[in-house]
């Protein structure tokens, strides 16, 4: 069975400013409304079908929680769904945001 594979918060950025990633913050609505890291898509149970229609299913994923755990059972279920190259943040929101990498806020 295929696997997820982990990715620290710096190689992700890479990856986003190479334009080769799709960033998926799976935190809850108020807490992505608040701050997430700059692209990041919002996926919730209700925005995954359009997320799956967007996005081919070769182009890595990042997924993102709050500090680097839900985020692998995210990233395993996409990885299931048929996404070849699923990474999960290490650290998550958290470590990307003390690692000072572009953050978007609505404050």
């Amino acid at each position: 069975m295929e696997q997820f594979k982990h990715i620290d918060v710096n190689a992700a950025q890479a990856l986003l400013e190479q334009g080769e990633a799709r960033l998926v913050d799976i935190r809850d609505p108020q807490a992505f409304a608040l701050a997430h890291a700059q692209s990041a898509f919002h996926l919730t149970n209700d925005t995954m079908v359009s997320f799956m229609n967007e996005v081919e299913f070769e182009q890595p994923v990042l997924v993102m929680c709050y500090h680097g755990i839900s985020s692998q059972g995210a990233a395993q279920y996409l990885v299931n769904q048929g996404f070849e190259q699923v990474y999960s943040v290490d650290g998550g929101f958290e470590a990307w945001h003390r690692a000072n990498l572009p953050v978007e806020t609505n404050q």
